[in-house]
């Protein structure tokens, strides 16, 4: 049997109310978390031009919008939108964000063809396992070969969840998987100048998911070998076909990982995240920023193309977006302004003279110790005027495994995020309501909309 074939079987298998009360609990989360993203982001100008590019009108709900398009339009939008301000959950392992593209996906999907809560409790648990799982086959290799992991192992997670959902038979969900692997893509040259594409990528993921099961559903062949064969999705994205299958199969089912997501703290990198919270405990201690000769962060070595070089960039983004992904800067905003919120990455606030004064002083060097991607740490040393030296340290990303956020805490993300994006306080509690007994109903996302 191929690799594909076992995950299929398993997944098959599965059935409604079989599910960990913990995972069930993380997906919740997810769901709560996803469209409360997807609203945040509802006004900003990539969202509006993601919906401007569609012209597949339909009957799914783009969420935060009155147009309503087809499920894979809807998948996009929603993906595009729930990943854009990069505020998404994400695995450590991978590190991918699951959520943005598994949600969006299973709710188009069944909004459209099952809509049974049950079923769209399955798909996304089972989208959002694949997809953290992939990225333990080979961990890094995606990245270093130059595509985003998430929009890479997307389109199978993806595709995984709505097969689920839908309850396709397991020969129809290797088929899934073999589409999926030829609409795979991603390439992570956004960061050159912070342009959108990576916005972009869970959205197309979501959507491509949906179009591989529906192709699967009427009959279409995929390979069996996707994942392992000699030009299979690991060949082509990762440049190998070794690696740690069981990673993806051995428990399939029986542990779930997807338990272990984390949900953010700060809307940007995930990797970044564990400098901000160092930094606000050194402005907590009472050094100000003009105190501060150099910030030296130790850091990962997997982590500097895409936060730390070119350094002059990354002490001064040239845009918002970019900023999202740009260590000093984001140390900088949370040491000066006692944290990093939605309103970080507005052209106004990358000129921030203060931020920028401090960012230019930090710098880094590699710690060939830190246990990146198993891991997300921080550690920070500030040399000062008066000559002392102070550190910091954060041993674990805050909102992970180590110190996941509470209910409180999500649901107060959820109350800010669709507050950014301009819903009433009524609007806001009739979807939580809504949200609270979705898998366990019908699904009717009608007043997601608008």
């Amino acid at each position: 049997m191929s690799v594909a074939e076992t995950l299929a079987e398993r997944i098959a298998a599965l059935r409604p109310g079989t599910l960990p009360a913990v995972t069930v609990g993380k997906c919740e989360h997810l769901l709560t978390d996803v469209v409360g993203l997807c609203v945040a982001a509802r006004n900003e100008n990539y969202v509006r031009s993601a919906l401007a590019g569609c012209d597949d009108d339909g009957s799914c709900t783009a969420i935060g919008h009155a147009r309503t398009l087809n499920a894979a339009g809807a998948a996009f939008v929603n993906g595009t939108a729930a990943h854009g301000e990069d505020f998404d959950d994400t695995f450590e392992g991978g590190p991918v964000h699951a959520g943005a593209v598994v949600v969006p996906a299973v709710l188009a999907a069944c909004e459209r063809h099952n809509p049974d809560g049950r079923m769209a409790l399955i798909g996304i648990a089972v989208g959002t396992e694949v997809l953290c799982r992939l990225s333990l086959v080979v961990p890094k290799a995606v990245h270093k070969a130059g595509f985003h992991p998430t929009a890479v192992f997307g389109a199978i997670g993806a595709a995984a969840g709505v097969a689920a959902a839908l309850g396709l038979t397991a020969r129809q969900i290797v088929d899934a998987f073999g589409i999926a692997g030829s609409m795979a893509g991603g390439i992570i040259e956004y960061l050159a100048e912070g342009a959108w594409t990576k916005r972009l990528h869970a959205g197309w993921a979501a959507q491509s998911g949906i179009r591989a099961a529906l192709l699967a559903r009427g009959g279409f062949v995929g390979p069996r070998t996707v994942f392992e064969g000699v030009h299979g999705l690991f060949h082509g994205f990762a440049h190998t076909t070794n690696g740690d299958y069981e990673a993806l199969v051995g428990d399939f089912g029986a542990r779930w990982v997807t338990d272990t997501l984390a949900f953010k703290a700060y809307p940007c990198g995930t990797m970044a995240q564990p400098y901000i919270d160092c930094a606000r405990r050194l402005a907590a201690r009472g050094v100000r920023p003009e105190d501060v000769i150099e910030i030296i962060c130790e850091v990962a070595e997997g982590t500097v193309h895409r936060l730390w070089e070119p350094l002059g960039d990354k002490q001064r983004p040239p845009n918002g977006y970019a900023a999202k992904f740009a260590t000093p800067y984001l140390l900088a905003t949370g040491f000066v302004h006692g944290g990093v919120g939605l309103g970080a990455f507005t052209e106004s606030a990358i000129q921030d003279a203060r931020v920028l004064a401090l960012a230019a002083k930090v710098t880094f060097a590699i710690d060939p110790e830190n246990p990146y991607p198993s891991n997300y740490t921080g550690h920070v040393r500030a040399k000062l005027r008066d000559g002392s030296v102070v550190e910091e340290r954060q041993p674990y990303l805050r909102g992970g495994a180590n110190e996941p956020l509470t209910h409180r805490d999500l649901i107060d993300k959820f109350n800010l995020s669709v507050a950014h994006g301009r819903w009433s306080t009524e609007q806001r509690d009739v979807v939580l309501q809504l949200l609270a007994g979705l898998y366990g109903g019908r699904i009717d996302l009608s007043r997601l909309r608008g």
